[in-house]
């Protein structure tokens, strides 16, 4: 969207600034969206957890079945290996889905000899390494792990539990430089920030942020989120989205008819936040670009060997 000003008889395109700018509904009359996911190619996938369904949207805001019987899957996130890795709320697993959603394997299921609660959402680091959030939402069977806790799947499949100090950890994500995990709880207003000492090792807990709250509520919470190329944090809350800088300070807040669950980055150039609020998905474009996860390391070349002396 771009405005036009005639000035001294010319046309003149402007920008809008993000406050002029509204949501738009780009599809609606599910139960209960989560998980968005911008694939490869530019189209953005999301879930629709009662439905037991992952829905794929084209550039063209075409929306299309990915894949059913998913396991009540809530995050999701694109892997280096081009694959869809989806946290199963009801399985308990964390899988990945080849790129044409036909078929998944499981990375992981059970830890300490018992199935996980109900894995929530999940961010994956360039070492291959996926963490991800364990509440118990949608259970029946409570807390089979006997705790609410934060997971990291290495690259070569072992599994550590590396927080279990959040009530209902919730929605999760890195830095862009992955220095710094962040964690929203369901059950606490503060987002809590963790240095990365190194793979799947995480430092001591820092209070990063405070979410702002509903008048007359307190700890309400959040829920998933992301994060731009700056750094700074896009907070799915019961006011809507909370963008906060890298610094924890509160920035902007971008309201929605519907509740917000989940946002992403996507479109051609990843300046669109994709919205999963309830029934629907809703997008809008911003000025900021979003990071990109899960790229593979550059490889370094080795140094060139210097001749051998005669």
């Amino acid at each position: 969207m771009r405005l036009l000003l005639f000035v001294l008889g010319f046309v003149v395109s402007v920008a809008p600034a993000e406050e002029d700018l509204l949501p738009q509904r780009l599809a609606t009359g599910f139960r209960f969206t989560e998980g968005p996911a911008a694939g490869p190619d530019g189209s953005v996938y999301f879930s629709d957890i009662p439905n037991e369904r992952i829905h794929r949207v084209d550039a063209k805001g075409q929306v299309s079945l990915f894949c059913e019987n998913s396991g009540r899957a809530n995050g999701l996130m694109w892997n280096a290996k081009g694959e869809l890795v989806a946290c199963e709320g009801g399985t308990g697993r964390v899988v990945a889905w080849s790129a044409a959603g036909k078929r998944l394997r499981v990375l992981a299921e059970r830890f300490g000899g018992k199935r996980f609660n109900a894995p929530n959402d999940l961010v994956i680091d360039r070492a291959g390494g996926v963490y991800f959030t364990d509440p118990e939402f949608g259970r029946a069977v409570k807390k089979p792990q006997g705790t609410f806790a934060v997971y990291y799947i290495a690259a070569k499949g072992s599994v550590t539990r590396v927080i279990e100090s959040l009530p209902k950890p919730n929605g999760i994500i890195l830095s862009p430089d992955e220095k710094t995990l962040y964690v929203v709880s369901s059950g606490s207003a503060t987002v809590t920030a963790y240095p990365v000492q190194g793979v799947g090792q995480l430092g001591k807990e820092r209070a990063f942020f405070q979410l702002r709250q509903p008048e007359g509520m307190q700890n309400t919470g959040g829920d998933g989120l992301t994060v731009d190329t700056n750094g700074r944090l896009y907070i799915t809350s019961r006011l809507g989205i909370q963008v906060v800088s890298a610094t924890g300070k509160f920035v902007r807040l971008f309201e929605f008819p519907e509740k917000p669950a989940n946002v992403t980055f996507g479109g051609p150039k990843r300046q669109t936040l994709y919205v999963t609020a309830r029934t629907s998905v809703y997008t809008l474009p911003v000025a900021a670009t979003g990071h990109r996860f899960a790229l593979a390391q550059p490889v370094k070349p080795k140094p060139a060997e210097a001749p051998a002396k005669k």
